[in-house]
């Protein structure tokens, strides 16, 4: 599949069948995801990747109360859950000069490799960012400097979510010759 039709075809998948997701494809998604660039090429963060009882074990703290919404992740065969580490002192700098956090960078630009690769493989996926820190964190037994930031859920869709209407490529873009 060409890079543009798996980014035209991806969607955020809540609906999942019931098969669980090879270890073969999940591996493909991660060094997808181990090939991301990042800046100064300190990849801040680790992939934990959830199943089974680990996944129910997760859902079950991560999902819970306020953030019951997210609920729906807990069905999919996997869950992968992205935890960021204690920046670098360059990145600590570059944040502090530049006003941006480029370890979330560093995680979107990982996550988004995961995603496409996954879409590449057949496989469906969700971004979720709304889930309770404090109980995943302590669920995953991480310790201090890491952060659970993002869980992905993953899986076979059992859905085909329709396209959004996004803008066009003139309404985000522009060319310059001069300043």
């Amino acid at each position: 599949m060409e890079i543009l039709r798996a980014i035209k075809e991806r969607r955020s998948v809540r609906k999942y069948g019931d098969s669980p997701v090879e270890r073969e494809k999940l591996d493909l998604c991660l060094e997808a995801a181990r090939l991301a660039p990042s800046a100064c090429n300190i990849r801040p963060y680790r992939f934990i990747i959830l199943e089974g009882a680990a996944r129910d074990e997760f859902a079950e703290n991560a999902f819970s109360g306020l953030y019951s919404v997210t609920r729906f992740a807990a069905k999919a065969p996997a869950l992968a859950v992205l935890v960021s580490s204690k920046t670098s002192l360059t990145g600590f700098l570059g944040r502090q000069v530049q006003g941006v956090n480029f370890k979330l960078v560093d995680i979107g630009i990982a996550g988004e490799h995961f995603v496409l690769q996954a879409r590449e493989l057949g496989l469906g996926t969700c971004w979720i960012g709304w889930f309770d820190k404090k109980k995943a964190k302590k669920a995953l037994k991480l310790g201090s400097g890491e952060d659970p930031e993002l869980v992905i859920s993953v899986g076979y869709p059992d859905e085909t979510p329709p396209e959004r209407k996004r803008k066009k490529t003139t309404e985000i873009s522009e060319y310059r010759n001069n300043l």
